[in-house]
């Protein structure tokens, strides 16, 4: 069967254009069918550039945007007409399965809370980007959803990545970890003393103790709690580096006659690595917690990214996450 999602068409830096380019190329690569929210007769425009079967794309159409610079509540509750509240009612009334927005992270979380609203035992949804590692995919929870948490915040977090790759990943049993600045158990602050106590004495997770910054990027602990502040300043770093690095890479190869000839050798494996690490390939990053799919795509996305973000919204569909969590929290202390 089909299933409908709503997309926010003005959300994002290169929208309407990457986000319409982005929808036809996902509901020619999965079994979606979409609704646009935005501006009709800009999204039809952009539509009228492609080919698309009847019926896979609507529009519903609105007069009002939310930038990244508005006060994210605010904007929310003030702009009712906008393209990504209209898009987030839609899931709210059941019309659609999930959102997909590269708009404003803060406005997308509170229309997520306050319009889909949180699942019952969660006291703070949080944002989970998965991160290509060495030795496979890892997932840091949350990376800026939530900058002041509580243990129990992040007691919920590591059952959230669990639940998230047993479902989706299909891995078993996945290992969790707590970011810290140390790998013993008595370092960190506050905040990290009393979520390991947590997430140590509850059997029902892999926890395999502290983990350090510098150990997440092998991918050998697949779920890495953080708070929001620890988990975005992880994430950008690692951005940063990884984008800093290649143009190092690059500039060294055409340096020199010798380094041009050594960089058409290497051309090819490094495509590969360039691949291997580029945030298009995942789309985006999933609000677990809420009681509806909500998917956060980069603000930059084009129509890869676009896509794949959609195509991740139908896999957490796809494998019943929200109705399985709600089965784990049944379960569970973390509540």
């Amino acid at each position: 069967m089909t299933k409908r999602f709503a997309v926010d068409g003005m959300g994002g830096d290169e929208a309407p254009q990457a986000v319409v380019s982005g929808a036809v190329r996902a509901v020619k690569q999965f079994d979606v069918s979409l609704i646009l929210t935005g501006d009709e007769a800009l999204l039809k425009k952009e539509l009228a550039l492609h080919e698309v079967a009847p019926g896979r794309i609507e529009i519903l159409p609105t007069t009002e945007v939310i930038t990244t610079e508005e006060a994210p509540v605010m904007a929310i509750r003030r702009k009712k007409d906008s393209s990504l509240r209209r898009a987030i009612e839609l899931v709210r009334d059941g019309t659609c399965e999930g959102v997909i927005s590269a708009g404003s992270t803060g406005a997308l979380l509170a229309g997520g809370l306050f319009i889909i609203g949180r699942m019952k035992g969660i006291d703070r949804p949080a944002l989970a980007p998965l991160i290509p590692g060495k030795n496979g995919p890892f997932m840091i929870i949350d990376v800026g959803a939530n900058t002041d948490c509580k243990p129990i915040n992040l007691h919920q977090f590591a059952h959230m990545g669990k639940v998230y790759f047993e479902t989706i990943l299909k891995v078993p049993s996945p290992k969790i970890g707590l970011i810290n600045i140390g790998a013993e158990a008595e370092k960190g602050n506050e905040l990290t003393k009393a979520a390991y106590t947590l997430l140590n004495e509850d059997d029902s997770l892999h926890f395999v103790g502290n983990v350090e910054p510098r150990e997440a990027l092998r991918g050998d602990v697949q779920v890495l709690v953080a708070d929001g502040f620890v988990g975005n300043t992880i994430l950008k770093t690692f951005e940063g580096t990884v984008k800093t690095m290649l143009e190092m890479i690059k500039e060294s190869l055409m340096a020199t006659p010798r380094g041009k000839v050594g960089g058409l050798l290497i051309k090819k494996p490094l495509k590969t690595m360039m691949k291997h690490y580029d945030y298009r390939e995942t789309g985006g990053s999933a609000f677990l917690g809420l009681k509806g799919i909500v998917v956060k795509a980069h603000g930059s996305s084009d129509e890869v990214a676009f896509a794949n973000a959609i195509g991740q919204a139908l896999q957490v569909s796809d494998a019943r996450f929200i109705e399985r969590f709600a089965q784990e929290l049944e379960k569970t202390s973390c509540q």
